[in-house]
């Protein structure tokens, strides 16, 4: 019973290690710590005790550590050492500016060179726009086709 007794403190500590690794940046020092640790262990074991006992021991790391982890991450993400703040549409907050829908069909000029990104003036408001893999060059006068999220599309008039 006593040969047991270093291998389950290591184990323990180990266990111990890994969960330190998660809760503070140690650039992976402590994990390397945590795998010797580990891996003490289980020479300890398989050279003290038994290849029986050693078995156990690996098949008792392969499913606690990873659980340990995974344990451990959902525990970070609900601590106090993360950010606890979700923005949401919901909330008001939106990514691109009000009514940037309405420039759809409206014609304006290339301010620079559209190759295929670059700025326009569309309804005397200058604009970031793209096009459909088409350059088109400064001055040349342009039409909106479609706005998605961020995305303004532009195409050349003909």
């Amino acid at each position: 019973m006593k040969t047991y007794i270093l291998p389950v403190f290591l184990q323990i500590i180990g266990f111990f290690v890994i969960m330190a690794e998660i809760f503070i940046p140690s650039f992976g020092i402590l994990t390397v710590l945590a795998i010797c640790i580990f891996f003490y262990s289980l020479y300890t074991v398989f050279t003290s005790a038994s290849l029986t006992a050693g078995i156990i021991f690996t098949g008792v790391d392969v499913v606690i550590i990873p659980l340990m982890i995974i344990i451990g991450i959902k525990i970070l993400s609900e601590s106090r050492l993360t950010l606890k703040l979700k923005l949401s549409k919901q909330d008001g907050v939106v990514s691109q500016e009000k009514g940037i829908e309405t420039f759809i069909n409206k014609e304006g000029k290339a301010i620079t060179d559209l190759r295929p990104a670059g700025i326009a003036m569309v309804d005397s408001k200058r604009l970031d726009v793209v096009t459909n893999a088409e350059y088109i060059d400064a001055g040349t006068p342009v039409i909106v086709t479609n706005v998605t999220g961020n995305r303004i599309v532009v195409e050349k008039i003909k």
